[in-house]
């Protein structure tokens, strides 16, 4: 069987992006087959159309980490033809082909079911980024209830900020959203942020190690300066989850006394390797509890031959919302 995919081709030490023919035999081994319906852009596939080996070590390459579709063909019985299902993390798109071709194949561990209440496109609107949103509210969310004061969320109109924005208004926190610009000021209102900030205003250099205590809770996506900004204005007993680093993997005028003078506690976001047991808990609370009804605000559909256009646009600062990659039936 014949399928289209991005590949991704080292040549003359340059690497170029093409679309190519490939066969089901050309897949690595693994336990299901499946016909992906759709999946996702985000900054690890875009990397990885580079040649980034941070990423993608071996190329030629199919980068996608995101994947929803149906079941073709199971060497085991946890999953059957028909069946709908959703990947994210692992190894899928970094060093195995992933999502960006219309068929992968892949071990059984890295597969789960499609909630009920969640389509398969709706899955891909959420991907990575709505899982690693997911997963940062539901720590944030043990330790800080709406009535506790503010949340914080940087990269406010971004793959995960935008989720975090709609989970935690639709759970009833009042979020601010670090923004750049009136374009994004309007998308993150529409989101559910009831206040926008610039992200100047989370970039303290002043050096010091504690500033006027402003977020209850905080999820960060860049890293760099705006988080250590952030952890230095945390609340007393305010929680801080931290899963970027494009604002780079430093943290300027760190010191203990956020965590020791007021109680602030810093949590590790990882999509990655997250525990099948958990990612489903998240899955199902993402279908359910935290589902919102605009999921379409800033979302951008194309098919396989619009993706290395979003991919410049996401590498040169001008995508804003998130896109979604529909595979032909």
């Amino acid at each position: 069987m014949k399928f289209r995919a991005v590949r991704i081709f080292e040549e003359d030490g340059n690497f170029v992006k093409k679309i190519v023919e490939r066969s089901i035999e050309d897949l690595p081994e693994g336990d299901v087959v499946i016909k992906v319906k759709y999946t996702s852009l985000n900054y690890k596939d875009a990397l990885s159309c580079t040649g980034n080996r941070g990423v993608t070590r071996n190329y030629p390459h199919t980068p996608g980490i995101d994947a929803a579709g149906v079941v073709t063909e199971s060497k085991t019985p946890d999953f059957k033809a028909g069946d709908e299902v959703i990947l994210t993390g692992f190894d899928l798109g970094m060093n195995t082909d992933g999502g960006f071709g219309e068929y992968i194949r892949v071990p059984k561990e890295w597969v789960i079911k499609r909630p009920a209440n969640l389509s398969l496109k709706e899955a891909m609107i959420y991907g990575t980024a709505g899982f690693t949103a997911g997963l940062s509210v539901y720590e944030l969310m043990k330790d800080v209830k709406p009535e506790d004061g503010k949340i914080l969320v940087s990269g406010g109109t971004g793959g995960v900020g935008s989720h975090a924005v709609r989970f935690l208004s639709k759970m009833g926190y009042n979020v601010t959203a670090v923004i750049n610009g009136d374009q994004e000021e309007k998308l993150a209102t529409k989101l559910g942020a009831e206040e926008t900030i610039n992200r100047e205003a989370l970039d303290d250099k002043s050096g010091k190690a504690l500033l006027k205590q402003s977020w209850a809770g905080v999820v960060d996506t860049v890293g760099g300066n705006p988080l250590s900004t952030a952890i230095r204005s945390a609340s007393y007993g305010g929680v801080v989850t931290t899963c970027g680093n494009v604002a780079g993997g430093e943290l300027p005028a760190s010191t203990v006394y956020p965590f020791i003078l007021r109680g602030v506690k810093l949590v590790g976001i990882d999509s990655v390797q997250c525990p099948k047991e958990k990612r489903e808990k998240i899955w199902d609370l993402i279908s359910k509890d935290w589902k919102g009804t605009n999921l379409d605000s800033g979302i951008k559909e194309v098919d396989i031959d619009g993706i290395f256009d979003e991919v410049e646009n996401m590498l040169n600062g001008r995508l804003i919302g998130r896109v979604i990659i529909r595979h032909k039936d």
